[in-house]
């Protein structure tokens, strides 16, 4: 089974960097693309990923928001936070409220990606699967 990935970030060059550095991994999937918060929660619905990368700032509500609706719809669903802003009050909020890893976009694309790929090698995601 192939592990699904939504990215969620109002940068299209975020998004292609993104989608080109997770298409070299193996049994993953991108799923769906949003810009804003209201298009990551229909990509969210209609998709049913087992990740979800998301930007704290976009359009809409911000991230840490939709990380709210999405934990609330499927707690399983792991997400992952980007962000240009990784000061400690935003890590700590998005821990809190059900973030599963948080990262610096400005130096931290090679963590986002080895974390997946070892979700990926580890079959972590068969948990996830098991929840939609």
């Amino acid at each position: 089974m192939n592990l699904r990935v939504v990215i969620v970030d109002d940068s299209n060059l975020v998004r292609e960097r993104l989608v080109k550095m997770l298409g070299a991994v193996p049994n993953l999937e991108i799923v769906g693309e949003a810009a804003n918060s209201q298009n990551a929660l229909e990509v969210f619905r209609d998709q049913k990923p087992h990740i979800v990368i998301v930007d704290i700032k976009i359009p809409g509500e911000n991230g840490i928001e939709v990380l709210k609706k999405i934990k609330k719809i499927n707690q399983a669903v792991i997400v992952i936070i980007i962000t240009n802003y990784p000061f400690t009050q935003y890590r700590t909020k998005c821990l809190e409220n059900g973030a599963d890893y948080f990262f610096d976009k400005s130096n931290e694309y090679s963590e986002v990606i080895r974390t997946i790929e070892n979700m990926v090698n580890s079959r972590f995601i068969e948990n996830t699967a098991s929840s939609w």
